[in-house]
């Protein structure tokens, strides 16, 4: 998404002394076992916790962060085919790009495994996502945490009688220049136009997954309705972000994966989502195993993921990368809501494939290219 959607992660495997054995002090013959994460997504202290885990528990395994860092779809199935990594943490719709590459290196998930405890506690909307499911029915993830592509409003600013609370008001006159878009992943703005007429955002992949090519075609005319509407909405933003929002005088409503968001009301700001009544576009990142785990390894990964799914780390990323946890037994982000009611299965970004991307390409680059200046 992130996305991507992009947060990033912390290497290096901390040497604290944890208890009266430093982790360094494990056998220098301990396997390693190798983590594909995203920036930000695992610490030192994370490091440190598994480590003591796994030697606690008689596992001779030493977790390491790979680098480099995971940095889109692509990059993390290279990385994967060649070996280089044991667990990642894949955004859900990765798996199933490009006719599943990256679902065929992977395992599935034994989800009743004695060590996978803090399963039982993972919000149940989350569990059974079609785009995580290999053929057989058999789960090839585990929630971690998500997001959405949210709108948010400065409530110092705009008082709750004026807040729009549909998509459709980003095309009326006073929010003209008074909102940002995501410059990056522009796919969610073509969501965003067809959600403003009543579609799904993912209209023109779920029609060419139908073979509706007629559908496509007068969806996607030059001189059409849709791209009338997708220009304008061009038109009508104020600015345009890679990585973050900015924030200015002349933005009311900024547009984020929501960590920003949370960092600006640390200094002081009072940003809040809004509900858009259409709902939101969203993603999950996820915890997957890479085939071939058996064993001990895979035990040892097991553990691994299970302390990634319980309560500190789920309350550290939902106050610290703001982002929604996917376990119940941490209390609900203030900034982006309930998981069973933010993150719904129609609404998650699904693996676009190639004439999807191509084709919206070529509609985006018109609504740049026709825009006022």
């Amino acid at each position: 998404m992130k996305k991507y959607i992009g947060f990033s992660l912390i290497i290096a495997i901390s040497s604290l002394l944890v208890s009266p054995f430093s982790i360094s002090d494990q056998s220098s013959e301990a396997q390693v076992l190798r983590v594909l994460t995203w920036e930000g997504y695992v610490t030192d202290s994370d490091l440190s916790h598994v480590n003591q885990l796994l030697l606690e528990q008689g596992y001779d395994y030493r977790v390491e962060v790979i680098s480099p860092y995971a940095e889109g779809a692509e990059q993390m199935y290279n990385l994967i085919r060649g070996k280089e990594c044991d667990i990642t943490f894949l955004t859900l719709f990765f798996i199933k790009m490009k006719k599943e590459q990256t679902a065929k290196l992977l395992q599935p998930v034994n989800i009743d495994s004695p060590r996978l405890t803090n399963y039982q506690h993972l919000y149940p909307n989350l569990t059974r996502l079609k785009m995580g499911i290999d053929r057989d029915g058999l789960p090839l993830y585990i929630p971690w945490g998500g997001g959405i592509y949210g709108f948010y409003i400065d409530n110092d600013r705009v008082p709750v009688s004026l807040r729009p609370y549909s998509v459709k008001a980003l095309w009326q006159p006073e929010w003209r220049h008074k909102f940002s878009l995501n410059g990056a992943q522009e796919w969610y703005n073509i969501g965003l136009t067809l959600m403003s007429q009543g579609e799904s955002p993912f209209y023109l992949y779920e029609e060419f997954q139908k073979e509706n090519r007629s559908g496509v075609m007068v969806k996607s005319a030059p001189d059409g309705a849709f791209q009338t509407q997708l220009t304008a909405l061009y038109d009508a933003a104020g600015s345009f972000w890679t990585d973050a929002p900015t924030f200015n005088d002349e933005l009311l409503i900024v547009s984020s994966w929501g960590p920003e968001i949370y960092a600006e009301n640390m200094r002081g700001g009072n940003w809040e989502l809004i509900d858009f009544e259409e709902g939101h576009m969203a993603w999950l990142d996820t915890i997957n195993f890479v085939k071939g785990l058996s064993g001990r390894k895979l035990e040892a990964a097991e553990i691994l993921a299970n302390y990634f799914i319980g309560k500190e780390v789920q309350n550290r990323i939902s106050n610290e990368l703001s982002m929604v946890p996917a376990s119940k037994t941490v209390p609900v982000n203030t900034i982006l809501g309930d998981p069973d009611k933010i993150l719904n299965e129609n609404m998650f970004v699904p693996p676009y494939d190639q004439r999807s991307y191509g084709l919206m390409k070529k509609m985006l680059e018109r609504a740049k290219e026709q825009r006022q200046p």
